[in-house]
């Protein structure tokens, strides 16, 4: 049976522009679907993609669904689109508040959005939901960008209960860059959701930054990968200080330790 791996991708070229994560979030699924693992990818729908030019589609039967974050509803909308060249078919979470009409980590003047914390939130419960809708149970969910760092946490505190996350392994991926503003001290209390809750977020700090962020993600992580040389030195250093797995950076020709990484967790 070959290995079942979800990728939960901040950014993925063609729908964006090219930078590190964008090109890993298209190549990495793409390999490893070549090599013949079977593969699922998401991503957010960013307000500056062009449905048209990508032949974005709704999913009807996957959408519909209001997700309550700092009690208030957002309803979640699922589109698909496949990049040509590679066949590879992209799920795509949208909503009105977090996604449509505004840009990524950054609007206009270049200023980090406020809610960037809510809409990762927002993110990682939009992607478990759909693949509990899919009925897929990966075996490995790998994280890239600081928008899939929530997942990590609600696949092993929310989700480990259900079937389709109880053996999934969750890898993440260090990059150099990150955000420069923090999410307020608000954030716990947006994370709160079923056995998440501010009193089990103690051991962080109340205004979480981006180093606290990622530790979250690490702490809640079976495996972490350096994804680009010089990646994040402190968080790398963290990873092993957790005695988790880190693979380190392998080069541009990365297929096999990749695929080998996976199928050792």
């Amino acid at each position: 049976m070959a290995q079942k791996i979800l990728f939960v991708n901040q950014e993925i070229s063609p729908y964006v522009p090219e930078t590190v994560l964008s090109v890993m979030g298209r190549d990495l699924p793409s390999k490893m679907q070549e090599e013949g693992l079977e593969i699922r990818t998401f991503m957010p729908k960013w307000g500056n993609i062009n449905e048209r030019r990508g032949q974005l589609h709704e999913v009807i039967r996957l959408s519909g669904m209001n997700l309550v974050i700092d009690d208030t509803d957002h309803p979640l909308i699922i589109k698909v689109a496949s990049i040509p060249q590679s066949r590879l078919q992209v799920y795509f979470i949208d909503n009105d508040d977090y996604f449509m009409k505004r840009k990524m980590t950054c609007d206009e003047n270049g200023e980090e959005y406020e809610d960037n914390g809510e809409r990762a939130i927002f993110f990682a419960r939009g992607v478990l939901e759909t693949v509990k809708k899919l009925r897929w149970a990966p075996e490995v969910i790998h994280c890239q960008g600081w928008m899939s760092y929530v997942v990590p946490l609600f696949t092993k505190a929310v989700y480990s209960a259900e079937p389709i996350f109880a053996q999934s392994k969750i890898v993440t991926s260090v990059f150099k860059e990150g955000l420069t503003k923090g999410f307020g001290d608000n954030f716990k209390n947006c994370l709160e959701f079923k056995d998440v809750t501010v009193d089990s977020l103690a051991a962080y700090k109340d205004d979480f930054d981006f180093m606290e962020f990622s530790k979250l993600a690490i702490d809640n992580s079976d495996a972490v990968v350096e994804a680009e040389a010089d990646a994040c030195p402190e968080l790398i250093e963290y990873a092993k200080s957790k005695g988790i797995p880190v693979l380190a950076y392998p080069g541009e020709d990365y297929t096999s330790a990749y695929k080998e990484f996976y199928a050792a967790l």
